[in-house]
């Protein structure tokens, strides 16, 4: 049996969720702290995956939803309020996704039910 390929370092550059960043680094890039981080982490807005040492890995998804924070923090919002904030905005864009997808079906001519 032939071994199986190793992973190229390049396979998950395209990769939104792939957890690629240390909490250093993740809060260089968005301009905070590890200490933010972590809070947001408590505050169960973003869960980073753990290295095999336990070490916090952040995707790029999930900094900008971090950076999201941020801004709103900055801006003199409560952090749990926030949270709960970026939480709704989330929920209302999966909803106009569905709708616009429900919307385009609904036009679909040969449906079943449609006259």
């Amino acid at each position: 049996m032939a071994p199986e390929p190793r992973p190229h370092a390049t396979d998950h550059l395209d990769d939104d969720e792939y957890p690629a960043y240390t909490m250093g680094r993740a809060a260089e890039l968005i301009g905070t702290t590890p200490a933010f981080l972590r809070s947001l982490g408590a505050a169960r807005l973003i869960t980073p995956l753990r290295s095999g040492g336990g070490h916090r890995r952040y995707s790029r998804h999930q900094l900008r939803i971090a950076a999201r924070a941020r801004e709103l923090v900055d801006q003199g919002t409560p952090i749990d309020a926030a949270c709960r904030i970026i939480a709704l905005e989330d929920q209302l864009e999966e909803a106009l996704r569905r709708n616009e997808e429900l919307r385009r079906h609904e036009g679909h001519p040969g449906r079943a039910g449609s006259s």
